[in-house]
């Protein structure tokens, strides 16, 4: 049995593309590889209609280790460990993805990693539309959060003439 990793850099926190990696109700929007119609659960077991049939797939339950390692129990019964890794990258973070070549000629595991790949790669696109719109929320809640304290800032000062007034008021008592 031959393996095969498949990395993509992606411009993102490692956080929060396991975030989005992570969350079942976004497998068919990136992992076309994998699945092509909506998920079926039935509990902790997913049912999914692959390029190569229905298939179960199992993952490991979520962890702070960036580990998304799951199991595909193939149509024809045989059970396929996919590990995967969310790894922290001077650029963001890396996905590793380990294909291995079992059940597969040489020409289907060529497309097989191809398919990855282009998961991979889809998956970055997707975390890295989602981030960019999640930090541009973020800079507009910071500046509605600064202008309102500013007015209430302003509208706490007081005028050094007011002040005098109420110094003046309090030393002819």
């Amino acid at each position: 049995m031959r393996s095969h990793h498949v990395s993509q850099v992606i411009a993102a926190p490692p956080d929060a593309v396991y975030e989005y990696a992570s969350n079942l109700d976004n497998l068919p929007k990136w992992a076309a590889g994998l699945a092509r119609a909506e998920i079926t659960r039935d509990g902790d077991v997913l049912l999914v209609e692959s390029p190569m049939g229905r298939v179960e797939v199992r993952f490991v339950e979520q962890n702070r280790f960036g580990v998304l390692d799951h199991d595909v129990t193939l149509p024809s019964g045989t059970v396929v460990t996919n590990p995967v890794r969310v790894l922290s990258h001077p650029e963001g973070a890396e996905v590793v993805f380990t294909v291995r070549q079992i059940e597969l000629d040489d020409d289907e595991f060529t497309r097989d990693i191809e398919m990855v790949a282009a998961d991979l790669q889809r998956l970055g696109s997707q975390v890295t539309e989602v981030h960019a719109r999640t930090e541009q929320l973020e800079v507009a809640r910071d500046a509605r959060e600064l202008r309102d304290a500013k007015a209430a800032d302003d509208g706490n000062r007081v005028s050094l003439a007011e002040l005098r007034a109420e110094l003046d008021g309090s030393n002819g008592s």
